[in-house]
């Protein structure tokens, strides 16, 4: 869900069960919502973007699944894609960058049950793992803050 407020963007996700669903898909939710928070505990002020790459992407994999890699987090404020891309998992290529008080950031992980591929559909919106298995998602708009963040999007 996106809103557009006095010129400003925010952007939040997440994955709801309907009804009575497997055991799998209550690990897998509990995973990316925790692993949101694991990644979030390292966003303040000095920190580096790569902190929350790899807490995000370890807590993941310790959990059984795989991070999304062809879809990341980024910038969020007057236009709703903004730089930085904000990856949830690490890997040597990985464009980094220290964390200033006052930016802003869709912080959005995505978890797959299987491989970490996913696909889009012919219409440009809809996304699917490749081997058609579960996925998850949690995000919010979170400000960086000298202390930490605050969550826009409670």
């Amino acid at each position: 869900m996106g809103l557009k407020y006095d010129g400003m963007f925010s952007d939040m996700a997440r994955t709801f069960a309907i009804g009575k669903v497997s055991y799998v898909a209550e690990k897998l939710m509990k995973a990316t919502e925790e692993s949101f928070w694991e990644g979030a505990g390292r966003i303040k002020n000095g920190a580096m973007l790569s902190d929350y790459s790899k807490a995000v992407q370890k807590y993941v994999e310790l959990n059984g699944f795989s991070v999304v890699r062809d879809l990341v987090g980024h910038g969020i404020g007057e236009a709703l894609h903004e730089d930085p891309q904000v990856m949830n998992y690490y890997n040597g290529n990985y464009r980094d960058l220290k964390l200033k008080s006052g930016m802003v950031l869709a912080l959005e992980p995505m978890v797959n049950e299987g491989t970490f591929h996913a696909k889009i559909e012919k219409n440009g919106w809809v996304f699917k793992t490749r081997d058609r298995k579960l996925s998850a998602h949690y995000e919010n708009t979170v400000l960086v803050t000298d202390e930490g963040y605050e969550i826009l999007t409670k």
